[in-house]
C-alpha cells in the first residue's frame, strides 16, 4: 500500500493506523493521513477567512476610497476621450506620450495659462462648428 505525500506530513508523524476506504484512484487513505488532510485543508480555509477581512478592511480606509474613487473617474473620462477618437483610428494610450512630452514643455517655459486659453479658444470654435452644421443639416 503506497502512502500519498501530504505536504507539511512527514511519515514519522502520521503511523499508519486503520485505513479508511477512500476513493482516489483506487488507493486507501490512512485514518491518520485522512485526519492531517482535513486539518490542513481548514487551516487554508481560515487562512483564506483571515486574507478575505483583511482585504476588507484595507478597502474600507479613506485613502484606499478615494484613490479608488480617482481610477474610477479616470477610467471613465479615458474611456469617453477614446469613444471620440475612436473615428480616428487613435487611442489614448497613443496620444498619452506627446500630450505628457507637450504639457512639460509648455510648464517649462511658463506657457500654461496662455494654452490653456487657446483651448478654451480652440474648444469654443468647434463647439460652434458643429453646433452651425447641425442647424444646417437640419434644413
Amino acid at each position: 500500500m503506497e502512502e500519498k505525500k501530504i505536504i507539511g506530513l512527514d511519515k514519522e508523524t502520521a503511523p499508519v493506523a486503520a485505513t479508511v476506504p477512500v476513493k482516489e484512484q483506487g488507493k486507501e487513505e490512512s485514518y491518520e493521513a485522512c485526519k492531517a488532510r482535513l486539518k490542513r485543508q481548514g487551516d487554508f480555509y481560515r487562512v483564506g477567512i483571515v486574507r478575505a477581512k483583511a482585504a476588507i478592511k484595507q478597502g474600507a480606509r479613506p485613502e484606499t476610497l478615494f484613490h479608488n474613487a480617482v481610477d474610477h473617474a479616470a477610467f471613465a473620462i479615458r474611456s469617453r476621450v477614446d469613444n471620440i477618437l475612436r473615428p480616428t483610428g487613435i487611442n489614448v494610450a497613443t496620444v498619452m506620450p506627446y500630450a505628457v512630452t507637450a504639457l512639460g514643455f509648455l510648464r517649462q517655459r511658463g506657457l500654461v495659462k496662455p494654452a490653456m486659453g487657446v483651448m478654451a479658444a480652440a474648444a469654443a470654435g468647434l463647439a460652434y462648428y458643429f453646433q452651425h452644421r447641425r442647424h444646417k443639416s437640419a434644413y
